[in-house]
């Protein structure tokens, strides 16, 4: 009979009895292998515990899911090795989490956990070579590469294979290893290496006999005298440290007095002072306290009233709320009441763009009860959070995607704002969880609330609320009572130009960015495109330059002089000479950020101009600092790509440009007129937040496409009725599931054959919902042919499951066939 257990021990009622732990290792296995429990570990070892197993003859540290006692068939399983901690690492929830996304995203739940879990708690084991002293020192009978490594094992008794890799300058080592274990020069075996270090700092303290002040006045006085200026110095500026600061750090007082560590190591072997190592955190924290010095609009009261009333009749609210209506001080209102009731919030964003801005309105309120966490932080940053968001100590959590994996003790509420946004959608590699989505079931193990924010709902949210799985609360006016932003459409093509090409600055454009300047205010001008000029052209027979590893045009990229593949990364020096014709005539045809950057530069050249896409903002801290400019009015004109569109809260900008609506209104998907209306509905509201009616000029060619028209009138209802419509007649989500089936590899027959193989089979028992196989437009990324099948499956939970189940059985039997065994087969779950 097999139990499960939570987190109390296990205690066998036969200790003759086998007891077995299925752990779960961060490996993409199609199932979690059962390990042995050994009698001395029994009585620590529960659920979600950290342990210490052996496959394949190397070590990983895995989870333990369950126990039970039913000893496995087919295989003796092998003993756990070690306990790793003595409290469990994740609590029931994550497993119950980690599980559910494995089962409805079609992924293992070791890819689960290899996405989950800090890189420092998901240990495998490292390869190390110890000398076999009964070999001697005889290496005649060993060859020059297998002489060098003997040479340094004899000098060093253990190598790291990253060492051995070093003497020899290669990578593939294996066969020389090969012959020293078979020549017994050496031995092999595994070592597991926890990699999280903690952070020590040198704490200063005076000895407890200077405590007296008439002995620090005498050591002061003789010192003054025997003419010891530097040590002098340094015990005056720790004494004004710890009066002006409470405790001294060996960093900061040596900093202050300008002083070696060896003149303060001199201090303390005269035991004037004391030298303590203490473990710190890695993260400045703020006092904890809560000041809310704002006060909410009639209607911010209204509807954070109606979204409570909600809350307390249903587990998952939409606040609808239209650009700058003041949504985050609704948030920010709740975040206070979960606190007060001793609850943990998770608040997430789609991006860790935004996360800059909203933490410091954060921690402007709540101080240290806020902690951000995202991808950025280094390793034992992230491990360091980890650990205070599971003892309960971290109140609230702002994160992107990834911060839903953290072990929330006692988790209330998860705030999930701009949830229509895509960026919620995990894409390579997998899981390929959708963060929304997740955060709902997660929400569901807590019996905690889950409110979704957005002014521009996704289809599927809004259907939710129309169907009355969500509550919805609307927010329709801007705070403020401004006025939604002006919408003026420019049809490009009555403009006539010297130069034949798109249009980047449109005289009405160019007027109204004088006008904003000439009031001191700010504008915005948003293209999806980033680089120079997204492809050129011979002017002659009409040559491309092309990746060399993708079927795609590259981009010139001008301020680093080369052209580069935005699929895969390739950079590739400039192209001169036409590869068909030998020509030299090339022309750049349409625009990104960086030409409009150099087009505003000429045109306004007194304006302080910025740009914020991929290419500018690298570093950690890049984006933070370019807002706080924008902010502090020390740019006038930003020209960027999405991260210009999302969230971002500006007050002196009066004017929004769309240079190139076009880009945004052709994509081949069946969710391009929703996202269309997001990205322009959400460009356009950075305008106008705090005072006058702001103004959007959306540049266009096909002025008569419906969305525009929605767009113009801020109407998301009309927008939302119009694609229902759509997705009802051709059966696309809300009203079906998709599931995305792309076959990858690097000879396009190989791909093609393992696609139509799928394919037919899924046509004998799924022929009314499947479409393709088929190629899509970029075929080819990464050296690797894609073929895609596409399935729109009814809301059934049954015939889903059972179709999944189907699915994965096909890959396998598709997979052992020797000829398509190097297949990569991608299934997505709910592809966007």
């Amino acid at each position: 009979m097999a139990y499960n257990l939570t987190s109390s021990p296990l205690f066998s009622p036969d200790p003759n009895e086998g007891v077995y732990a299925e752990v779960i290792i961060p490996l993409a296995l199609p199932r979690n292998y059962t390990w042995a429990i050994p009698t001395h570990l029994r009585a620590n070892i529960s659920k979600g515990s950290r342990v210490e197993v052996q496959l394949k003859n190397k070590k990983y540290s895995g989870i333990v899911k369950t126990i039970h006692t039913d000893k496995p068939t087919a295989f003796e399983p092998r003993d756990i090795l070690n306990l790793l901690e003595e409290q469990p690492l994740i609590y029931p929830q994550q497993l119950k989490l980690w599980e559910w996304i494995g089962d409805y995203y079609m992924c293992s739940e070791g890819e689960v956990m290899q996405a989950a879990l800090p890189s420092h708690l998901k240990l495998s084991s490292e390869s190390i070579l110890t000398y076999n002293e009964e070999f001697g020192e005889n290496f005649s009978d060993l060859n020059d590469e297998e002489y060098l490594v003997a040479e340094a094992l004899l000098l060093k008794k253990e190598l790291k294979l990253s060492e051995v890799q070093q003497i020899l300058d290669a990578a593939h080592v294996y066969p020389i290893i090969k012959g020293l274990i078979e020549k017994k020069v050496c031995m092999v075996w595994e070592a597991l290496k926890d990699t999280y270090k903690q952070k020590l700092e040198t704490y200063v303290h005076l000895e407890a006999a200077y405590h007296n002040e008439e002995n620090l006045a005498k050591l002061l006085n003789e010192w003054s005298k025997n003419k010891a200026p530097k040590q002098l110095e340094l015990l005056l500026s720790y004494l004004h440290v710890i009066r002006t600061e409470g405790e001294v750090t060996q960093t900061n007082l040596l900093k202050k007095a300008n002083a070696s560590s060896a003149q303060l190591k001199g201090l303390a072997d005269k035991n004037i002072v004391r030298l303590e190592k203490r473990s710190v955190d890695r993260l400045p924290t703020l006092p904890r306290d809560i000041k809310i010095d704002f006060e909410l609009s009639a209607a911010q009261v209204e509807a954070a009233e109606s979204v409570e009333r909600v809350l307390n009749e249903k587990s998952v609210c939409l606040l609808q709320g239209v650009t700058s209506s003041g949504k985050t001080q609704i948030y920010i209102k709740l975040i206070e009441q979960y606190i007060k009731a001793g609850k943990q919030v998770l608040y997430m964003l789609p991006e860790i763009a935004l996360t800059a801005q909203i933490i410091r309105r954060l921690q402007k309120y709540f101080g240290g009860y806020i902690t951000i966490y995202h991808s950025k932080f280094n390793p034992n940053e992230r491990v360091e959070i980890w650990n205070k968001i599971k003892t309960g100590e971290t109140k609230v959590v702002l994160g992107a995607r990834s911060s839903l994996f953290l072990p929330f003790k006692e988790l209330g509420l998860i705030i999930v704002d701009e949830e229509h946004d895509p960026s919620f959608k995990q894409q390579e590699p997998a899981p390929r969880y959708h963060g929304r989505d997740a955060a709902i079931y997660y929400a569901s193990l807590y019996n905690a609330k889950v409110l979704l924010g957005s002014a521009t709902p996704s289809i599927e949210s809004y259907f939710n609320t129309q169907a009355g799985k969500y509550g919805l609360v609307n927010l329709t006016e801007r705070y403020g009572n401004v006025q939604m932003p002006a919408i003026q459409i420019v049809d490009v093509k009555t403009i006539i130009t010297k130069e034949k090409g798109k249009i980047i600055l449109s005289p009405q454009l160019t007027e109204a960015i004088q006008q904003s300047l000439q009031e001191k205010k700010q504008v915005i001008l948003f293209q999806n495109r980033r680089g120079y000029s997204p492809y050129q052209i011979c002017g002659v027979c009409g040559w491309i330059p092309q990746c060399e590893n993708c079927d795609v045009t590259l981009t010139y990229h001008k301020a680093k002089n080369k052209l580069q593949c935005h699929y895969c990364g390739t950079s590739y020096p400039l192209v001169l000479t036409c590869a068909a014709c030998g020509n030299h005539n090339f022309v750049q045809k349409n625009f990104g950020t960086e030409k409009i950057e150099e087009a505003l530069v000429e045109a306004f050249p007194e304006a302080k101009i910025a740009r914020m896409d991929y290419d500018s903002i690298r570093g950690k801290n890049d984006h933070d600092a370019l807002i706080k400019l924008f902010e502090q009015q020390k740019i006038d004109i930003l020209a960027g790509t999405q991260m210009v569109v999302k969230g971002l809260d500006f007050e002196h900008v009066n004017l929004v440009g769309i240079v190139d609506a076009d880009g945004i209104l052709n994509f081949t998907d069946f969710r391009v007129n929703e996202r269309a209306f997001q990205l322009m509905e959400q460009v356009s509201g950075r305008a106008g937040r705090r005072e006058a009616q702001g103004k959007v000029i959306v540049q266009v060619s096909n002025t008569h496409h419906p969305v525009l028209q929605f767009v113009q009138h801020h109407s998301y209802e009309e927008m939302y009725r119009f694609e229902i419509e759509n997705r009802k007649n051709f059966f696309y989500p809300p009203f079906s599931r998709v599931i995305q089936l792309i076959c990858k590899h690097k000879d396009k027959n190989i791909a093609e054959e393992a696609a139509n193989i799928l394919g037919q089979f899924l046509n004998d028992k799924y022929a009314a919902y499947v479409s393709g196989p088929a190629e899509p437009a970029i075929n080819r990324v990464r050296n690797q042919y894609l073929y895609e099948l596409l399935l729109k499956l009814p809301k059934d939970a049954q015939f889903l499951r059972q179709c999944k189940q189907d699915i994965l059985q096909q890959v396998s039997i598709v997979q052992s066939n020797k000829r398509y065994r190097s297949v990569t087969i991608v299934a997505d779950v709910d592809a966007v």
